[in-house]
């Protein structure tokens, strides 16, 4: 029996834009930032190229207009480009014809340099497709998308979540399918599973065991990292314990458990799974 391909996606985003920094580096203070997303992308790049994987990059806009060539590089690798939005803007703190613009802006931004592959699938800022944004799915729709992999189908967080969603991809509207964040039933409780901080904070068993739990019940994981989740040596800001805590918990050991990850599991586009 052949093993279950699972998703692999990467949301390609700078270590300051993380909205868990927002209340500390205002957005129009990013360009004066250390901009070091092009070698710790490299770094996910060369992982991938090792255990012959291809993934998803959600892109952020702002990114892919200061380092189109690393764009570029995604696409000739062949990996999935998807849009991650261009400022990096939560759906729950904007409005459709503002979030119609940032899209517009992205989708003509990666035409301009040079990315070759239709554009299919969209991944909100902090999964900020919630009851209140579902919104934004009339809009995709417009613009062509199939997919989207917004939703965490879970109900404690205070920023994202949408409890009652399926765990499975599903048609979220006639034209548009649905990827949710994996998460697993543990005695009536949902548990998140598909990486981020849930990656870096707890121990590799536990991303493992869920993983192959999703797998057990014959469905497909989709795992998201970010880029400076690999960088130990990012800039280190005075923030709240907690916010430190989520931002800077397990990076120096990231790198690690994703190459295990790789080895341990088979991965491929969202895409390709849903056969778009």
């Amino acid at each position: 029996m052949q093993p279950i391909l699972n998703a692999m996606s990467v949301d390609l985003e700078a270590w300051f834009c993380a909205y868990n920094l927002s209340q500390v580096i205002r957005r129009a203070d990013w360009d004066k930032c250390e901009l070091r997303v092009y070698e710790n992308t490299t770094r996910i790049l060369t992982l991938l190229e090792r255990y012959k994987v291809k993934a998803t990059f959600f892109v952020l806009g702002w990114i892919a207009e200061r380092i189109p060539e690393l764009i570029r590089d995604i696409d000739r690798r062949q990996h999935e480009i998807a849009v991650h939005g261009y400022d990096h803007i939560l759906l729950t703190q904007t409005t459709p014809s503002e979030f119609e613009e940032d899209l517009n802006k992205t989708l003509a931004l990666l035409k301009r340099i040079g990315v070759r592959q239709q554009i299919v699938g969209f991944r909100a800022p902090s999964f900020t497709l919630v009851k209140n944004t579902r919104w934004v799915l009339e809009i995709l729709e417009k613009y062509q998308f199939k997919y989207d992999s917004s939703v965490f189908p879970v109900g404690f967080h205070p920023d994202y979540g949408m409890p009652d969603a399926p765990l499975d991809p599903y048609q979220i509207t006639p034209g548009l399918m649905e990827f949710p964040i994996s998460c697993i039933e543990v005695f009536g409780k949902r548990v998140p599973c598909g990486g981020g901080g849930y990656f870096r904070i707890f121990p590799y068993a536990y991303s493992k065991q869920c993983i192959k739990r999703c797998n057990a019940e014959g469905r497909s994981a989709v795992f998201y990292i970010h880029p400076w989740e690999l960088d130990p040596d990012q800039p280190r800001l005075n923030l709240p314990w907690i916010r430190k805590f989520r931002h800077y918990y397990g990076l120096n050991s990231t790198e690690r458990k994703l190459d295990r990850l790789l080895q341990d599991f088979q991965f491929t586009t969202i895409r390709d799974i849903l056969a778009l």
